[in-house]
């Protein structure tokens, strides 16, 4: 495409295109332990970690995880939450030009068992919390190398685990030990390359079925480097040894590893690092900053933060440089809200196929509320006809978006097929349906098939569907996000029992929770006596939502 016409809004110091270094992802770190190695690189729970400590602690485990023989190439799962040992495990996996494969810890055996048997994980790094899962996952699969941490062994004052302590099964490595064991502070000599892959950042898709985007070190660079420049304009206000970003946002998801992770490490800021999103703790561990540069977070998150009870006590309005939302739409009210209080703000739109980036609301600049914004520099972006996908729709009239520049994946691993349908001549499909107004800003009108967002998570229907399924007393089911004013969808479902079967709500809730992690599971479930279908059978999830919504008007 030669014309860019929405450059024109973008702000003051913001380029239209960026030279981005022949970097891999694992030298970023370089950057703060060189220009502030003293400062605090993270803040987890009060113990403060400097840049120089952790460049240290990298290179350390990046040696030992090669001594146990990790190789370029192979599949290193980090099945952490946000902690420290999160970070050391990334840069070093990355280092050995090892591919990482992010893990949500809320996964259960059944669902991680997909996951290293479709990547072929060879390492596997976990927590003292998850390991009976862990256990039951390895006698279904062969893990050559499990390596279990305590995620409090990096808060000070509460002393560090053991294998033992951790009662880890026979020929498992213990994270602390693995780093005592090792002096070796010199960069591996690996040649890691920006076309390498560095990450397979699973996604649900339309079908259902996780697919791993591949995504490789120039995606995460470029990723990285977009988001930084795009918040030049107030950012660029504090400087860097004052920086600091809230690490709620799991590290395991494409959005909190570029835009917090990432973004900390090329922006020299201290991430204050939160493994789980609870209210109160967030709030009081808010209290113990001054102030805070940037908050990327989603609208459920938002919520909770700017009305919670402290929130004017703690004078948070002062206290936050700038928020960020994505993942989910921004309620009107909220932004409008957020506004009020004197924060600046900035909501996006990006998939993991996108390495999280793609279209985004300037800082400064004219915001369009409703709107997901202009392209970010280098992406360029089309609306094209819902049939064939190769025609502009004129303007105003509703397109699939696609994209094309460096932020976009190399692919689905080992899946050509799924790959061959999501991106064509280099453009990716994303399944988003938009309109694009007289001033280049683009507004998302319906989305990916049936894909439920709660609380920023995406939840794919046909994964719970098909666990109803399993269920002996189950004749026919369908999952459906409804709206929630809280986690901004909510997940129910529509079941119809076998002949002369009977069951409860619980039950059936009871059953969904072995087999699904925490977010997936239907928080209610109505028993019917058939579901509305389409006239080839197809099982109507719109229509059950038109029901839901005509009640709620009723």
């Amino acid at each position: 495409m030669e014309e860019r016409p929405w450059h024109r809004h973008y702000d003051y110091n913001v380029p239209t295109t960026i030279r981005y270094p022949r970097l891999p992802v694992h030298e970023l770190i370089q950057i703060p332990a060189n220009a502030y190695p003293d400062k605090a690189a993270l803040n987890f729970f009060g113990t403060e970690m400097t840049f120089w400590e952790l460049r240290l602690q990298v290179l350390r485990m990046a040696n030992a995880l090669g001594a146990l023989g990790v190789q370029k190439g192979e599949r290193v799962g980090i099945h952490l939450p946000n902690c420290p040992q999160y970070l050391i495990s990334y840069y070093a996996a990355l280092s050995l030009g090892a591919i990482i494969v992010n893990i949500n810890p809320l996964y259960t055996a059944e669902e991680l068992k997909l996951i290293v048997g479709s990547t072929g994980l060879t390492t596997l790094i976990t927590f003292d919390m998850v390991l009976p899962n862990i256990r039951t996952l390895c006698k279904a699969v062969s893990i050559p190398r499990v390596i279990a941490t305590k995620i409090t062994d990096y808060i000070k004052g509460l002393g560090v685990s053991t294998a033992g302590s951790l009662e880890l099964e026979k020929g498992w490595h213990h994270f602390s030990a693995l780093l005592e064991g090792c002096t070796n502070t010199k960069f591996p000599r690996v040649q890691v390359n920006p076309e390498d892959p560095a990450l397979i950042q699973f996604t649900g898709g339309t079908t259902g079925v996780p697919k791993g985007a591949v995504l490789t070190h120039r995606n995460v660079v470029t990723a990285t480097l977009q988001c930084a420049l795009w918040g030049n304009p107030t950012i660029n206000y504090t400087p860097p040894e004052r920086r600091s970003v809230v690490a709620v946002l799991p590290y395991f998801h494409v959005y909190g590893n570029i835009v917090v992770m990432n973004w900390a490490m090329f922006s020299c800021a201290t991430q204050i690092q939160i493994p789980r999103f609870n209210i109160d703790e967030v709030m009081n561990l808010l209290g113990n900053f001054k102030e805070i540069t940037f908050f990327p977070a989603v609208p459920t998150m938002i919520n909770a933060v700017i009305n919670h009870p402290k929130a004017a006590e703690l004078n948070l309005a002062k206290r936050l440089g700038l928020l960020n939302s994505g993942a989910a739409p921004m309620p009107l009210e909220m932004i409008e809200q957020v506004r009020d209080m004197g924060i600046f703000f900035s909501e996006g739109y990006g998939l993991s196929e996108s390495t999280s980036m793609g279209i985004t609301n300037p800082i400064l600049g004219l915001k369009k509320v409703g709107s997901i914004g202009i392209p970010l520099p280098d992406n360029d972006v089309r609306l094209v006809d819902l049939q064939e996908g190769t025609e502009d729709v004129p303007r105003g009239q509703p397109g699939e978006i696609i994209m094309k520049g460096p932020l976009i994946m190399k692919g689905y691993w080992n899946n050509p097929e799924e790959t061959a349908g999501q991106i064509r001549n280099g453009w990716l499909y994303t399944g988003d349906i938009a309109v694009q107004d007289e001033d280049d800003y683009f507004f998302i009108v319906d989305r990916k098939k049936d894909m439920i967002i709660a609380g920023g998570f995406n939840i794919y229907p046909r994964e719970i569907d098909e666990v109803l399924f399993q269920h002996p007393k189950v004749q026919e089911a369908v999952s459906v996000g409804l709206p929630d004013p809280y986690r901004g969808e909510t997940v129910k479902a529509y079941v119809v029992l076998k002949s002369g079967e009977k069951a409860t709500e619980e039950e059936i809730i009871n059953f969904c929770k072995e087999k699904l992690a925490v977010y997936k599971v239907p928080k209610t479930v109505e028993f019917r006596d058939a579901l509305p279908k389409s006239a080839i059978g197809k099982v109507l999830r719109k229509a059950l939502r038109a029901e839901e919504e005509a009640k709620k008007k009723a």
